[in-house]
């Protein structure tokens, strides 16, 4: 995708969206740029931080350098996705299904918003827990193709996808780590905030 396999892919940078991300403000228009880049200026705005990954070995060296440097050597991922678990089987990661055993929540997610730089959960996710009850750290394991333009196509997406019975407990994660940008709406509207990490896999 154009600005993630620029910024991150080792190609050239594109100047000009690089210029886009660190001089508009946070109640300008957005422009008519492509999804991804969209995504990005939001998703920073709200305090978040990302990896970008083409394999799953860079996941697995993103997700090693997350915990060498937050020092969570010794504590276990608290889960709710046993494909997540499965997944990330070989890696040096202990789970947990307690949630008061660890500072670290490891999820995966149904979208990503570009609209607002959102992340979009269910039940699939989160079970029965609100926002307010998970660990204040976050790592989110996502794909470039979950990415979507506002919440109505993401649940829409989700509505197509689960025919049997769409999932309850459907909400967005959004306030990340305060940001000069984001400092007037930080905490608006009862939202938890979240220290959380973004691993973006490239699968387009």
């Amino acid at each position: 995708m154009g600005l993630f396999s620029s910024l991150f892919g080792g190609g050239k940078k594109k100047k000009g969206s690089k210029a886009i991300m660190e001089t508009r403000g946070v109640h300008m228009p957005d422009l008519n740029l492509p999804i991804d880049e969209k995504f990005t200026i939001h998703f920073k705005k709200n305090g978040g931080k990302f990896l970008y990954c083409d394999s799953f070995a860079e996941v697995s060296e993103a997700l090693k350098n997350i915990i060498e440097e937050n020092h969570w050597e010794e504590l276990p991922f608290y889960s709710m996705d046993p494909r997540l678990e499965e997944k990330f089987s070989k890696e040096n990661i202990v789970f947990s299904h307690k949630v008061a055993d660890t500072e670290i929540f490891f999820t995966t997610c149904e979208h990503l918003i570009a609209q607002n730089g959102s992340i979009l959960v269910c039940s699939n996710q989160l079970k029965e827990s609100k926002l307010s009850e998970l660990p204040e750290n976050v790592i989110v394991f996502a794909t470039t193709s979950q990415l979507v333009e506002n919440i109505g196509e993401g649940l829409k997406a989700i509505k197509k996808k689960y025919k049997k019975g769409i999932p309850a407990n459907i909400t967005t994660l959004k306030h990340f780590q305060a940001t000069n940008e984001n400092a007037d709406d930080f905490l608006t509207y009862g939202s938890s905030s979240k220290h959380l990490y973004l691993i973006l896999l490239e699968d387009l």
